[in-house]
């Protein structure tokens, strides 16, 4: 539809977005599901927000409390306090940044490691079972259409396979 178009006939393009607006929120609510479910099977005395701060730094590999309170989208204090719990159970540990010795890095364990690959693994071969009973030409459409959203949001769907996410 071009642009004059869409002028033309607003209710129609708003019928439109609501369409996919619609049809995204149902995808996500399968990928809350897919997420709650992996990390369920992995770990269940883990929460969502816990894990959501061991993918951050199972992306990056270690951070410092700033850049993981701002990849989280909270304050600091918030950051530290979820923080505190995971190295309480062993997922996390603090180290002293070698180059500055001021700074503190924040880097998962062993076990923190290990659960952030599990549950992304389990997650990846779920969203994969599901992908697979779709026809072929539906995934490429959906690949095009899913790195449109992705792009439109500002954020990048390209990383590392089982890197992404939380």
């Amino acid at each position: 539809m071009t642009p004059s178009s869409d002028a033309a006939h607003p209710a129609r393009r708003d019928a439109e977005v609501d369409e996919v607006v619609s049809a995204i929120l149902g995808a996500s609510w399968v990928l809350v599901g897919a997420s709650a479910r992996s990390l369920a099977e992995v770990d269940d005395s883990l929460t969502v927000v816990q894990f959501r701060t061991l993918a951050v730094l199972g992306r990056h590999g270690q951070s410092n409390l700033q850049r993981l309170a701002d990849e989280l989208q909270v304050n600091p204090s918030t950051a530290m306090r979820m923080v505190d719990r995971l190295v309480v159970a062993g997922l996390v540990c603090r180290q002293e940044n070698p180059a500055t010795r001021r700074e503190v890095l924040l880097v998962l364990t062993e076990d923190g490691e290990r659960i952030f690959t599990l549950v992304m693994s389990k997650r990846r071969d779920w969203v994969r079972e599901i992908v697979m009973k779709m026809p072929a030409a539906d995934r490429k459409n959906l690949t095009k259409a899913l790195e449109s959203f992705v792009a439109a949001a500002g954020s990048s769907l390209r990383a590392k396979p089982g890197t992404l996410g939380w």
